[in-house]
């Protein structure tokens, strides 16, 4: 009976830390993307988008560009390809719910999380996220790993009107 209840414990355990850590894939979103209006845009459809935007992300830190523009209503295709050696990930927002969501992560680092507005790219990857740029503003975007955007792994968007 203990061997039974150790092996129920530690399948437990080895889904939690599936469920919950970052590791070295990629994570897509299971099942349909839920379109919820942010005040940087809301999820797109991929047949909507009228161009590709690639961010290259690598282990310097930094993306490049770290500053794109769109005009207000234009859905794009975010190529997002990490170039480096470790896991990165992109995550559109303003700066205040990237700074709460990156201190979310520093107490919390292997958090799972997939929205439609982030893309985590494992080593040498490429991943794709659709978004329709439906505000107008200034907005921002990161790689909330912890330490990565404590390290300046931070760019901007423009939309304009």
């Amino acid at each position: 009976m203990k061997t039974l209840k150790l092996i129920a414990i530690s399948a437990l355990l080895a889904g939690a830390n599936t469920v919950f850590a970052h590791g070295n894939e990629s994570h897509a979103p299971a099942g349909p993307v839920v379109k919820e209006q942010k005040a940087w845009g809301i999820a797109g459809d991929a047949s909507g988008a009228v161009r590709t935007i690639t961010l290259n992300m690598g282990d310097d830190m930094r993306f490049s560009p770290n500053h794109f523009s769109v005009k207000q209503g234009e859905t794009v295709r975010l190529r997002v390809v990490n170039q480096g050696q470790i896991m990165h990930e992109v995550v559109l927002g303003t700066q205040a719910t990237l700074d709460e969501h990156a201190q979310m992560m520093l107490k919390f680092p292997g958090m799972e999380h997939a929205e439609p507005y982030m893309a985590h790219v494992a080593p040498g990857a490429t991943e794709e996220l659709v978004w329709n740029f439906n505000r107008a503003g200034t907005f921002d975007f990161a790689c909330l790993i912890a330490g990565h955007y404590q390290a300046g792994m931070t760019g901007t968007f423009t939309v304009t009107e």
